[in-house]
């Protein structure tokens, strides 16, 4: 019998291209739901043992690089090789161009891209007390050559539960409106858009657990929109946090968004990204 942790790209691929299209119509449906930022999710994507695998693989926090400021407080990592070889080959099987032709189809969005170089993709790891502030993600790829359109968010930390915190919500009427909540559950993949209106966060983890995920996102040289934009990564206050923190959150977004449209440079270079030999 194969070692759930010695499986490949080829083989997770195939397993995650199967279950997709088992629950491609129902995506589809779920996808569509008018009224709220367009998202779905698959319960269930591998196996069991492959999902625990996976989980099990992960690095400590402290192999991991930190991202923390009063936008985020977060442990993420793209240069895979440097970690366990299970990691790197469920991270490109998202790439597959099967899963990304179904993804197409479910959601609707064509001419979508995978992104080798993992731009704020790969894997992150959240642990009690972290947190992710509701925010639009970057509108682009790291060199503003293509929008940024698709995010595929798969969970792995077995037993995950709603009062553990660390899940993901969207925020389907704006920062004036009410969250909904999506659980981090294990062996769920989230499928999310990525477009101007497509607010959303990470609740404080509360558990004395690691929140594992997978991140990929798909790219394309036309926006998930009918006009075209720009912004960098804009984070928010939450409803419950102070004042001060939403007006140094709208400093921070203002001033970086202005020097990206003038110099067309980010203020620090990113380190997230996958180099590759």
């Amino acid at each position: 019998m194969q070692s759930s942790a010695s499986y490949s790209r080829q083989q997770l691929a195939d397993l995650i291209f199967e279950r997709l299209d088992q629950e491609k119509e129902k995506l589809q449906k779920e996808f569509a739901l008018p009224g709220r930022i367009n998202s779905c999710v698959v319960d269930d994507l591998l196996p069991e043992s492959i999902a625990r695998a996976i989980y099990e693989a992960f690095p400590s926090p402290e192999e991991m690089a930190i991202h923390k400021s009063i936008r985020e407080n977060k442990r993420v990592a793209a240069q895979m090789n440097l970690y366990h070889p299970l990691l790197e080959e469920i991270v490109f099987a998202f790439q597959d161009p099967r899963i990304v032709a179904c993804c197409e189809s479910i959601t609707g969005i064509s001419g979508m891209m995978p992104d080798e170089h993992l731009y704020a993709g790969g894997i992150s790891l959240m642990s009690k007390g972290n947190f992710l502030n509701p925010h639009l993600d970057n509108s682009h790829d790291n060199d503003r050559k293509r929008y940024r359109v698709l995010n595929l968010l798969y969970y792995v930390s077995p037993d995950w539960k709603l009062e553990n915190g660390g899940n993901l919500e969207l925020w389907d009427n704006g920062m004036d409106g009410r969250q909904r909540t999506i659980i981090s559950a294990f062996n769920r993949l989230a499928l999310m858009i990525t477009n101007k209106s497509s607010y959303h966060s990470v609740s404080k983890v509360t558990a004395d657990a690691k929140r594992c995920c997978i991140s990929n996102y798909y790219f394309s040289e036309k926006p998930a929109e009918q006009e075209a934009y720009f912004h960098v990564t804009s984070f928010y206050g939450r409803p419950d946090e102070s004042a001060l923190k939403s007006a140094v959150l709208k400093a921070d977004r203002n001033l970086r968004n202005l020097i990206r449209k003038i110099t067309g440079k980010r203020i620090i270079p990113t380190k997230h990204i996958y180099k590759k030999d």
